[in-house]
């Protein structure tokens, strides 16, 4: 299902100082035009040319991407008639996020963000770490000591959150050190120096952005009650359309599991509810999916229990998570399939690993300098 790839984009400054009075002059302008079709997000003409735009109410360039400069334009001028306008060219840096244009791709880096942030908190010389957090080990007593300086750690960790944007690889550490931000303790801060350090040695990473066959592809998976603090499971599925890797979660399940096939079926549910959802976004963006969307499990009981057509009482615990998959199973939106433990691209969402296996991780991940 291959679909033309949006070859123009750019920004403009529309002036929305007054924006609440101008709001329904606005509005009517987008949806009494002629030549194209306009709703909220993206406007289509009958010659087939698509734009899709994304509006602020202050003073933030407005974005806008579309197949047709010359449709872009046309729209542009329609704008400038009616409203305080500058165009500001094609799209180079957005919410600090870099965009970078190569012969193949579009790359995304917040490589000035990484930068300055080590700079703010003194890691900008430090020694570079091969991975974001080490395999657990047991800590010592004065590892679990309070930390003397709560703020400290709150200034470092708060801006990690923003990072992992275009950062996947260290959203599960990431997600680790947030969980502490109310009471950290010496082993906590230790963790985000170890961070900061691997954020030193890879701060030009980022995301490529490349055409191709538009199929919608899920890998899921669940460490079974790796808190070591409550026992409780961690979940994490990522998404990729095409090659592209574009939406990820990482987060610990709010309830206990009695087993790994449970914390599974239930990292299972969390991501067939975010497939259904992108299922339905992209088709405003034209690319509707014409086959069920192929979920990767590596979990061989949580796939049996998904297709198995009777309902066990000893799962009735899971009864809401098991008829919401089986819906979309026999509505043909998600197929479920099994896949080699080796060959999880998610684990880099639940565990942590020795340096070899996680930069093989990283790289199913798409994670990469420019030019890799």
């Amino acid at each position: 299902m291959a679909k033309e790839s949006m070859t123009s984009s750019g920004a403009t400054a529309l002036n929305t100082s007054n924006y609440n009075s101008n709001r329904g002059r606005i509005q009517n302008f987008f949806f009494q035009e002629q030549e194209f079709l306009y709703w909220p997000a993206s406007a289509r003409s009958n010659s087939g040319n698509t734009i899709f735009y994304k509006f602020y109410s202050t003073h933030m360039p407005n974005l806008w991407q579309g197949n047709s400069m010359s449709a872009i334009q046309n729209l542009m001028s329609k704008l400038q008639s009616n409203f305080a306008l500058k165009q500001l060219g094609e799209i180079s840096l957005f919410l600090s996020i870099q965009v970078l244009r190569q012969p193949a791709c579009l790359f995304l880096t917040l490589q000035h963000y990484a930068e300055k942030l080590l700079q703010d908190s003194g890691f900008a010389d430090c020694k570079a770490a091969p991975t974001p957090i080490t395999p657990k080990a047991n800590s010592n007593d004065n590892d679990n000591q309070p930390f003397s300086d709560p703020m400290l750690y709150r200034r470092l960790a708060g801006p990690l959150q923003y990072l992992s944007i275009t950062r996947p690889d260290i959203a599960f550490t990431t997600n680790q050190i947030c969980q502490h931000m109310h009471q950290p303790n010496v082993q906590n801060f230790q963790e985000l120096k170890r961070l900061l350090r691997y954020i030193k040695g890879t701060s030009s990473f980022g995301l490529p952005i490349t055409t191709g066959d538009l199929t919608l592809k899920t890998y899921t998976e669940a460490d079974w009650a790796s808190d070591p603090s409550d026992r409780k499971s961690i979940s994490g599925h990522c998404n990729y359309l095409c090659s592209n890797l574009i939406s990820w979660s990482v987060k610990k399940q709010v309830t206990f599991t009695k087993s790994s096939t449970e914390a599974e079926y239930r990292a299972l549910s969390a991501a067939t509810f975010d497939v259904v959802w992108l299922r339905r976004l992209i088709v405003d963006f034209d690319l509707a999916q014409s086959t069920p969307t192929t979920i990767h499990c590596d979990n061989t009981s949580a796939i049996a229990l998904a297709k198995n057509p009777i309902f066990h009482a000893r799962t009735k615990h899971i009864e809401i998570d098991y008829q919401f998959i089986r819906q979309h199973l026999n509505s043909s939106k998600i197929s479920i399939t099994h896949i080699p433990s080796t060959a999880q691209i998610t684990d880099i969402l639940t565990k942590s690993f020795l340096p070899a296996r996680f930069h093989d991780l990283r790289r199913k991940l798409t994670i990469q300098k420019l030019n890799d």
